[in-house]
């Protein structure tokens, strides 16, 4: 499991295992968030084997399926209401972990600085800085 802090209430990862959830739950997180759909590739495990396992632990989830490349204005506002709702520190993932971190970019805009949004996502790994300069430009 490969965990990247964007701030000290949202980490981001790729795709997460059941295995994985005994131990997130261990290291102190109160909620999971799936941004990936089931079935987006061969093998991948089922949001629904995640949830049951975080259920257990007492973790809260919630799947917030954004196809890669395709963030819908609805998706995006689904995913801003998992973030104000959901108990923290959370753990979002999806395939590589890239569009959790881009779609907090997105929901960061225009209520955090944009130099601080790109430097925290460069921090874990991630270029942010394309869709900041498109939002910039609207």
């Amino acid at each position: 499991m490969e965990l990247r802090r964007i701030t000290d209430d949202y980490t981001v990862s790729p795709q997460i295992e059941v295995e994985d959830v005994p131990e997130l739950a261990a290291a102190g997180f109160r909620s999971i968030m799936c941004n990936r759909p089931d079935g987006e590739e061969p093998g991948q495990t089922g949001f629904g084997l995640i949830a049951e396992a975080a259920e257990k632990q007492g973790l809260e989830v919630r799947s917030v399926p954004i196809v890669s490349g395709m963030i819908t204005p609805e998706a995006l506002e689904e995913f801003r209401t998992a973030l104000a709702d959901m108990p923290r520190p959370m753990l979002a993932y999806c395939r590589s972990g890239t569009r959790c971190t881009m779609l907090w970019a997105i929901a960061q805009h225009g209520t955090m600085d944009d130099a601080e949004i790109e430097r925290r996502a460069a921090a874990a790994g991630y270029d942010v800085s394309g869709v900041l300069r498109q939002l910039g430009a609207q």
